[in-house]
């Protein structure tokens, strides 16, 4: 948490809260979380209480990105459903309080488990945590689309000929040089695109553990986090993205699983959580896998040139940061390509 200024004026969004959520009443002052890359996200501590203010970054901005309408629209609709979110309150879209739109929702209060190592918990105790997730997932994944009001949230069509074409786009829009993994990557996956399978759900898009809260005495979600590249599309490229940070190195910036001996540490084997997510799902199993690993490095890729133009530009949240991620564009491609490799 960062105690210094707040990065926005903090009696203008006292005013406006003021008029337009209830039971608000100022002053407030502002905290900024630490993590996170993309929207800037705040505590406000207040006479009643604490929520949390999250926003657009102010300057220019790739178009489509940042869509914190959308975060907004989406957990309002999952409020008190299967998936736990926490409660939104208000959303301004007026740019001219802060200089871009911003929403208030509820501070969820819980654990967060940075890394999938778990190391904070006792190895018999973390077996339950990935268990909790693939409840999470599968549970996103069964939203009826209809019935939440969100069947317009995304376009028809085949999801990942138009994942491929956005972020692509969103890649050489942020382009600082030419990497060769990359263009090969991309050829590779608009040239492999799986036939349509009739599923269309709702799709997080960032999903995993460090994007969850966790009760603090038992291993139940508590609220799923950052939802700002969700969608409606195909429910594998969210189980991928679980697949493949758990290939990343272990640590902050891999934050990932590879070279850990999991059964010794109590952690769930990849097959294990893919075939307990078909289980409930009611899947036979999940043809071309790596498919969708190949698809989620790529799209992590040019989520990190996009953070690192950024950082270059001075618009980064964590600008330190954002210039090492910087560096391992070529290597997500890489590994992109390895996964391809894999696919029959």
């Amino acid at each position: 948490m960062n105690n210094a200024a707040a990065q926005f004026d903090t009696d203008a969004v006292a005013r406006w809260l003021s008029e337009h959520m209830e039971g608000f009443k100022g002053p407030l002052t502002a905290e900024k979380f630490a993590g996170g890359q993309s929207n800037p996200t705040f505590r406000l501590n207040t006479q009643t209480g604490s929520y949390v203010l999250r926003r657009k970054p102010p300057g220019q901005l790739l178009k489509s990105a940042h869509a914190v309408d959308r975060e907004f629209r989406v957990q309002k609709a999952l409020w008190k459903s299967d998936v736990p979110v926490a409660q939104m309150h208000v959303l301004c879209d007026d740019e001219n309080v802060i200089g871009s739109m911003f929403y208030v929702m509820e501070e969820v209060r819980g654990r967060n488990f940075g890394e999938p190592t778990l190391d904070a918990l006792a190895t018999d105790d973390r077996h339950a945590i990935f268990v909790e997730m693939n409840r999470v997932l599968a549970a996103i994944h069964d939203v009826d689309l209809v019935a939440k009001g969100l069947a317009d949230y995304g376009p028809e069509g085949n999801y990942y000929e138009r994942q491929v074409g956005r972020w692509t786009k969103q890649y050489r829009a942020s382009e600082t040089q030419m990497i060769e993994p990359m263009e090969h990557l991309i050829a590779w996956l608009s040239a492999n695109m799986p036939a349509e399978d009739g599923q269309r759900t709702l799709v997080h898009g960032d999903f995993r553990i460090d994007n969850m809260l966790f009760a603090q005495d038992a291993p139940r979600c508590a609220a799923v986090l950052d939802w700002e590249l969700s969608t409606t599309g195909h429910p594998f490229a969210d189980l991928g993205a679980v697949i493949m940070q758990w290939g990343m190195p272990p640590g902050s910036e891999g934050r990932g699983l590879a070279g850990i001996d999991r059964k010794a540490e109590g952690l769930m084997a990849d097959q294990e959580f893919i075939d307990l997510y078909c289980k409930r799902r009611g899947l036979a199993g999940i043809d071309r896998f790596g498919f969708y690993l190949a698809f989620n490095y790529f799209r992590m890729g040019a989520i990190i040139q996009g953070v690192y133009k950024r950082a270059l530009d001075g618009n980064a949240s964590n600008p330190e940061r954002a210039k090492r991620l910087g560096g391992f564009v070529g290597s997500f491609a890489e590994a992109g390509l390895i996964a391809a490799r894999g696919v029959g």
